[in-house]
Order: C-alpha cells, then structure tokens, then sequence
C-alpha cells in the first residue's frame, strides 16, 4: 500500500491534466471514490506548486458515462462533474489531451461505454483503483498499475487507504467518502463484516462527517412518483419463488414513464424482497428504450442475496455481468418478456434450495 501511494503520488505530481473516470449509471461507491480522488488531486496541485501561476497550468476533472442521480448532486464537487452523453466532444478533448487517467470503481474498459474507447486510445498511464472481482476475459495489460481489494467493501474504502496514507484529509473528501462506504453497503447492512471498516468510519466522524445528515441527504429525498412506483413495483410487480428463495422484479419503460422516472428511482428496490421470511435472493429487472442506432432495448438487472449464497456467478454467465458475491448486475439486449424467459430457464441451477 505504501509503495503504491508513492507512486500515486509521484504520478499526480508530475500530471498536467488528469481525468478521473468511473462507471455508468455511477452509484454512490463511484461518485464518491471519483469526487474524493479530486478532491485530493486538487490539494496535491496546492501543495507542490506555491505559485498560482504554477496551479493554473494544472487540472482534473471527473467525468462519468452518463448521468448520475440527482440525489448526489449535494456532493462536494458534483457541480463540476461533466457527463459523457451531454457534452461528448468536450469530454473527447479532455480525455486525449490527459496525462494521467485515474479510473475508479471499474476493472474493465467496457463497464464505461463509448468512453473506454477513448481512454484505450490515450497511451498515457492508467491507475485502476477497483474492488470487485476482475473478469478472468479481461486483460490487467491496459492498465500501468492496479490497486483493487476484492475484500474491500468498496472503491471509497480503497481511495480512503490510499490518500489517509498521506495525512489529514479534507472534510469535502471525508464526506465523500464516507457516501461510498454507506451506499456500497446498504447502510452498513452487507459487504461490512470486516472490523477495519469500521476504524475507517471512526476516523471519518472524528475529521468532521455529518453521518446522519448526509443519510438524510440520500435516502430521505424521494418524490411521491418514486414512493409510488416502490409501492406498485412491490404490490403488482414482485414474483415469489418460495421453493427457491427467490423473488423477481421487473419494470417495462411503460411503467417507469408512469411514475416520471427519473435516474436512480429504482435504487434500492431490489433489496426490499430480502426482508421477507426465507426469501435469500432476489433479482430485479428495468426495462430502457432503444436509443438510435439501437435496434433493441436494454434490461437492466439486479441481484442481490444473502450469507453465502453468491449471485455473481449467475450474472456474469449469463447476462453478461458480475459483481459482489452478495450485489451483482448484469444486462440483456432484447425484450423483458426475454430476460424473463431467460431468467426462468436458469434461476435454478444457480440458486440453492436447502436454508
């Protein structure tokens, strides 16, 4: 870890332009990871270069895939986030002019879209700062150094041992982090047994973190749409499997546009099955339009479950995913009436019945 921060450091140090990338659809885990890391960058800049002329000749920007949820825009340096989709030829820019290309909460170049092509195009270094499990198709070549912990609960936990290392952190940074460790966990609910963890989340309320405020902040501001569509999701949408422990979730575009969707309005649904009695898995699916060029939509889908029943395996075999033992994701271009099927066909050699 050491030897890894100084060359981080080292590498920050000589940068001009550096670009922190993170996934699509970035959850919490990503926009905080990403947001931390410019927030330390910036500090470097301050602190190696005395002169303001110096610092003016230097940047970072964070750029994501597409857009985030609004209920992140609170984040210290949200504002300053440019999104892929919206403004593509300046992203294009930033990205081939970089001299340091930090990439956060991601392993593999196509879990960022059409941006993964632009970053394989740059020969600068490349710093993969990661915690999920590597695709054993995908190659470690691309990248100049890698920093993952398959162990660790997230990327913000990753950053936060990587940039501590160096002393007092920043109350913007803290706060940024401590978002990561939240949401990647479920409020501290999986993905959280190990007791370092928890030292972390010590030293982040003693740097100043408003815990409880920035809880608020992310689960306590929902439209009536979206507590609707929960509810709906729940009472109309929502398929027991008992033999199987299993529950499914599924929400056509016709239904989101019912409800006014809005990116990210779905978080967190497809957890709510796993508080049923003997339910220990549960998978969601959410339904996008084609968009041009497109010919077919896309299914997104979700899995989640409990102890050691893994879900990962499922996703990346079949829908062309993976993730956590116990969070994974995947998708499938085609119908919901397909993943559906698809879903059927399979669910039962990759769940176990015993309890």
């Amino acid at each position: 870890m050491h030897d890894f921060f100084m060359l981080m450091d080292e590498l920050i140090a000589k940068a001009g332009h550096i670009i922190i990338l993170t996934h699509m659809a970035p959850d919490g885990d990503a926009m905080g990871s990403a947001l931390a890391l410019w927030h330390y960058c910036n500090s470097q800049f301050t602190m190696h270069n005395s002169q303001l002329e110096a610092k003016s000749s230097k940047s970072v920007t964070v750029i994501v895939p597409n857009a985030f949820p609004a209920f992140f825009n609170w984040m210290p340096g949200a504002d300053q986030i440019r999104v892929y989709e919206k403004e593509t030829a300046v992203c294009n820019k930033l990205i081939e002019a970089a001299d340091l290309l930090l990439c956060t909460d991601f392993n593999d170049p196509k879990r960022i879209g059409p941006v993964g092509v632009k970053m394989l195009a740059n020969p600068c270094p490349k710093v993969m700062i990661d915690h999920h499990l590597l695709d054993p198709q995908c190659s470690l070549d691309i990248w100049t150094e890698v920093h993952s912990y398959p162990t660790a609960s997230s990327a913000c936990e990753v950053v936060y041992k990587l940039i501590a290392a160096h002393g007092a952190l920043s109350l913007e940074a803290v706060t940024c982090i401590y978002t990561g460790l939240m949401t990647d966990t479920g409020n501290f609910s999986y993905n959280s047994t190990n007791a370092e963890l928890y030292d972390i989340i010590a030293s982040l309320l003693r740097a100043g973190v408003q815990k409880d405020a920035i809880y608020n902040a992310v689960f306590n501001q929902y439209s009536t749409d979206r507590l609707r569509m929960t509810g709906y999701a729940l009472y109309r949408k929502m398929r027991i499997y008992p033999e199987y422990h299993l529950a499914l979730i599924t929400l056509s575009a016709a239904e989101l546009d019912q409800y006014h969707y809005q990116v990210g309005d779905t978080e967190g649904i497809v957890n709510m099955p796993l508080q049923i009695a003997d339910i220990y898995y549960s998978v969601m699916m959410r339904e996008e339009r084609p968009k041009p060029g497109t010919p077919k939509p896309r299914i997104r889908l979700s899995f989640r479950s409990q102890g050691d029943r893994p879900v990962n395996i499922w996703a990346s075999e079949v829908f062309h995913g993976g993730g956590h033992a116990n969070a994974s994701g995947g998708e499938l271009f085609g119908s919901l009436a397909q993943a559906v099927g698809l879903f059927e066909k399979t669910y039962k050699k990759y769940v176990r019945v015993d309890n």
